[in-house]
């Protein structure tokens, strides 16, 4: 268990009362967790003289610790010219380092026993451990070595170069449907470059990518008033802040970060492509609206309107795709490329399916459709919003839950301190989903979700000549 089984208990409690909504439909007339203390994960936060932003979450209900450092750099804020330099970069930074010279950042981590990862995001590159507690000043000792100075040679950059070369065939080329929908939805809805152009990277920009524009976007990016540290599990507290003074405390602070104008401009009208893909055996639908922003009431009430339309064999999308025999559940989420909270910028709500080819896309479309047409007609009822703030609270309890890697509260500690300087945001989650209405969500669907405001990708199967023209 991640938590202290005090705090356990009490998410717990939560889980089983929301768990009782979804079973039977009950409807609560208060929050059903209202005669529970609200979560209280205990949460350190300071910023050192460099500008590293540092949160530290101590438990000690299991012997090991989660390590998470974020950089505020993702698709979102790669400059023209550079696309998908900030996922080489993420390949780059297992590469050696100064003090510990040509050995991977990867087989320290084997060493210890432990596990890690790293993700390239809209809004962040992310690296993140876990290891034993006894293992913990290793890593951050590694950790602190990288961020001081990376080894980024030209015999570095070929090696990452080709892995990211092959991901992108792997993940995306030879794939059915290639980049639909997670790559051609945003790049249809959104007309900022910076929000629209391919994340994974034009090849002719990664293959002329250099040694020395790699130590420039180091310069520039993965300095520590660009960062933010994460220390989550079993350990002491005091011991941990003064090493991280000792080992991170020197480096020196960065550059100021460019500006970056990432706002889109209200969409007036649809927007659509119908694009052939040569692998695909069956036409599909993907949707994105653009989400309303991020924490207003709106954003909250798009956030169990999700739940109401995709979540669940009970969410309507599913029934109707059900009813009409698609044989396909629709797919859809807040943030495709992770969660409803770890984004600063314009984002989509989408969904997509793949159906039949004995029924058109443009059916379908007006089918689930349709869905939205009554949010934005009719009040939901008191049961359908109970059912959703469920599954909403429920899919956050069990995120900030995982008992082997920690993973999701390192995820959300990190975007409330990169984003907001507010970590303590994880513990008034609930507050916002609680006050949603039926009637701002009738109001949100009017605003968010009409007609004009939607964009459209249609994939259609056929040939390599099709796909070509």
């Amino acid at each position: 268990m991640l938590l202290s089984l005090k705090r356990f208990a009490r998410v717990a409690s939560r889980v089983a009362c929301f768990a009782a909504v979804l079973g039977t439909g009950l409807v609560l007339s208060q929050p059903a967790h209202a005669d529970t203390p609200s979560l209280d994960i205990p949460i350190h936060y300071e910023t050192l003289d460099n500008g590293l932003r540092v949160v530290l979450s101590p438990d000690s209900t299991v012997p090991t610790v989660s390590v998470g450092l974020y950089f505020g750099i993702g698709f979102r804020s790669e400059p023209p010219g550079r696309t998908g330099y900030a996922h080489l970069f993420e390949h780059l930074y297992f590469a050696g380092a100064e003090l510990r010279g040509d050995i991977p950042f990867d087989a320290i981590i084997s060493e210890t026993g432990g596990s890690s990862a790293a993700f390239t995001r809209f809004d962040f590159t992310r690296y993140v451990s876990t290891v034993p507690s006894n293992a913990l000043d290793m890593i951050l000792w590694a950790e602190a070595d990288r961020m001081s100075g990376p080894l980024l040679t030209r015999r570095h950059i070929n090696s990452h170069r080709n892995g990211v070369r092959n991901e992108i065939f792997l993940n995306v080329e030879n794939q059915p449907y290639q980049g639909w929908p997670l790559i051609d939805l945003p790049m249809t809805a959104f007309v900022n470059w910076h929000n629209a152009h391919n994340f994974y990277g034009d090849l002719s920009d990664l293959d002329a990518a250099t040694a020395e524009d790699a130590r420039e976007f180091f310069r520039q990016y993965y300095t520590p008033n660009n960062a933010v540290l994460v220390v989550a599990g079993d350990f002491d507290l005091e011991t941990t802040r003064t090493r991280i003074a000792d080992w991170f405390g020197p480096i020196p602070q960065g550059p100021a970060l460019p500006e970056l104008d990432v706002s889109e401009p209200e969409q007036t009208a649809e927007r659509r492509r119908d694009l052939t893909y040569p692998n695909a055996t069956q036409p599909g639908v993907a949707v994105g609206y653009h989400m309303p922003p991020r924490g207003t009431p709106e954003y909250y009430a798009m956030m169990l309107i999700d739940m109401i339309l995709i979540s669940g064999d009970d969410a309507r999308m599913q029934r109707v795709a059900a009813d009409q025999g698609y044989g396909n559940r629709v797919s859809g989420s807040i943030n495709a490329l992770g969660n409803a909270y770890d984004y600063n910028g314009p984002m989509l709500w989408e969904y997509n399916i793949i159906h039949p080819d004995t029924v058109s896309s443009d059916d379908v479309l007006a089918m689930l459709d349709g869905e939205i047409a009554r949010l934005r007609e009719e009040l939901v009822s008191p049961e359908e919003i109970a059912r959703a703030r469920a599954k909403r609270l429920v899919e956050f309890y069990i995120s900030i839950d995982n008992p082997s890697e920690r993973d999701g509260i390192v995820d959300l500690l990190a975007s409330f301190a990169l984003f907001d300087d507010d970590p303590t945001r994880i513990n008034r989650i609930e507050e916002g989903i609680e006050h949603v209405t039926p009637e701002l969500i009738r109001e949100t669907a009017r605003t968010y979700l009409r007609p004009e405001r939607r964009s459209v990708v249609m994939a259609i199967p056929g040939s390599s000549a099709e796909a070509g023209e």
